[in-house]
């Protein structure tokens, strides 16, 4: 019998109750309702940057099932962990436990099995898709002023981590040949593409010791667009690589390789220290290069040649010179050529916001497709920072290469709590994020240019001896073990 009304719709429940829900639909409520009240105040702050479609439960499969764990309060739960670098996977527990308590329902177990098979049941498509979500967003807000000589500028460059000495990670990234057997780490090496304009980390590859970074850099040039400029230190420049890419519409600026010949006296004369020179294709193949893409490598290549002076403080002056495919010398001033490879220097202060800010120096996971999680869950945990303090440095007309990265890590984990405790009131929430933008925007770091400081160490490191064989070798030689026998 049909009770609802075309008038009342669902006016039968008033008069005959509800359906009494099975004890597994109570448990997804209460989890529904955690994950909208608890571990989601990152939520607040940063879903318009996180497809909320990403996240919903499937219809079948992994995330099909009712759980304390749903794949939105995990994935949230995996940010609040990248956003603390010390906060362990027994801290996010408790936190859930907590809320359950607080909230007079039952709680989950004390154990953290539950929550590392949650996040082991996230999809890598999952996390890359919400990357790509978020690097989009990033680009699309660059302003055309922004832009250098009006083209996008991508900088690229690699980088090496470190992991868990399992026998999954040794496996998949070996540790370097140097270091004994049980005494090392696997290191996994990462070549990534940013966005000068706006910092966004775009896309990137990974591989273990045996890859060079320029065999990793080829995986990249599905994901580059026409007309974009990439730019690059010299481990990066190649006669294959440029060709290439020139011949996709991406043009380059790289620093000369120390193999190639840097006598500017040779070619067209363009102006002082700026000339065009002609390449020819190598004889041989080069490692990593697919035959068909090599039989479509012109056999010249017209590049042009910038010498590039430069002084450090306390230094005498140096020269680099730059090679690149930007050959109008009315359009791109050799002024402006190396004014953009002297800017070549903020990829490295990208990842020195990865990997000491969020921490991804060293990586925490067991097995080689959580580590490729993990590095996905640090790219999206960067691009959010970054697209936070663009709106800041949009809104209060700051630099965006001023505000502290670093500083607004630690301002987003302290006013997420409160910009999540009025979910309830829009003209509040509004106010405090307004409020959260301003304290970026005022957080800025000091304006330094050609700073000259070694990376050194003053307070002295314990005085524990170092590992020269595996741990277990030095249990089974302690004292009490050979009492024990």
């Amino acid at each position: 019998m049909n009770n609802a009304t075309p008038f009342f719709p669902g006016f039968h429940r008033l008069l005959f109750g509800r359906a009494r829900c099975s004890a597994q639909a109570q448990l997804a409520d209460q989890a529904r309702a955690l994950e909208k009240a608890t571990l989601c105040q990152l939520g607040q702050v940063c879903a318009p940057w996180v497809p909320a479609r990403l996240l919903q439960p499937a219809p079948s499969g992994a995330h099909s099932r009712r759980r304390f764990f749903p794949q939105g309060l995990t994935f949230w739960a995996f940010l609040s962990q990248v956003l603390s670098p010390e906060s362990p996977c027994r801290e996010t527990v408790r936190k859930v436990q907590a809320w359950y308590a607080l909230r007079r329902q039952p709680r989950p177990g004390s154990g953290t099995a539950a929550y590392c098979r949650a996040r082991s049941r996230l999809c890598l498509q999952t996390l890359l898709g919400i990357h790509r979500h978020t690097a989009h967003e990033l680009q699309r807000r660059v302003a055309q002023d922004q832009l250098w000589c009006g083209r996008r500028v991508k900088v690229v460059d690699g980088t090496g981590v470190s992991m868990p000495d399992t026998p999954q990670n040794q496996k998949a990234f070996p540790q370097p040949s140097n270091q004994k057997k049980g005494c090392g780490f696997p290191v996994a090496k990462i070549v990534g593409c940013f966005c000068l304009a706006s910092g966004a980390l775009l896309h990137w590859a990974e591989g273990n010791k045996h890859v060079h970074e320029s065999k990793l850099f080829r995986k990249l040039f599905a994901f580059l667009l026409p007309g974009d400029v990439i730019l690059a230190d010299r481990g990066f420049c190649s006669y294959a690589a440029i060709a290439i890419l020139l011949r996709a519409g991406v043009d380059t600026v790289m620093r000369l390789h120390q193999a190639r010949p840097r006598d500017l006296r040779k070619g067209c004369r363009l102006g002082p220290n700026d000339r065009l020179v002609t390449w020819l294709k190598p004889k041989s193949r080069p490692r990593g290069c697919l035959a068909a893409d090599w039989r479509q490598v012109p056999a010249t290549l017209t590049l042009r040649l910038v010498h590039v002076p430069f002084q450090a403080p306390g230094f005498r002056a140096q020269s680099l010179v730059v090679a690149t495919t930007l050959t109008d010398p009315i359009r791109y001033p050799p002024q402006e050529i190396a004014k953009l490879y002297l800017r070549r220097w903020a990829v490295e202060l990208f990842f020195r916001d990865i990997k000491i800010a969020l921490g991804m120096d060293v990586l925490r996971c067991q097995t080689p497709a959580m580590v490729r999680k993990e590095i996905a869950m640090h790219a999206i945990a960067y691009n959010l920072v970054r697209g936070l303090m663009q709106q800041a440095a949009a809104l209060y007309h700051v630099p965006l290469e001023r505000i502290s990265f670093k500083g607004s890590v630690d301002t987003l984990r302290q006013w997420a709590d409160a910009i999540n405790a009025t979910h309830a009131q829009p003209r509040q929430q509004a106010r405090l994020f307004n409020h959260l933008l301003q304290i970026l925007a005022e957080n800025t770091v000091p304006l330094r240019p050609d700073r000259s400081e070694p990376r050194v160490r003053k307070r002295r490191p314990k005085a524990f001896p170092l590992m020269s064989r595996p741990r277990h070798d030095y249990s089974l030689a302690s004292p009490s073990r050979k009492g024990l026998k």
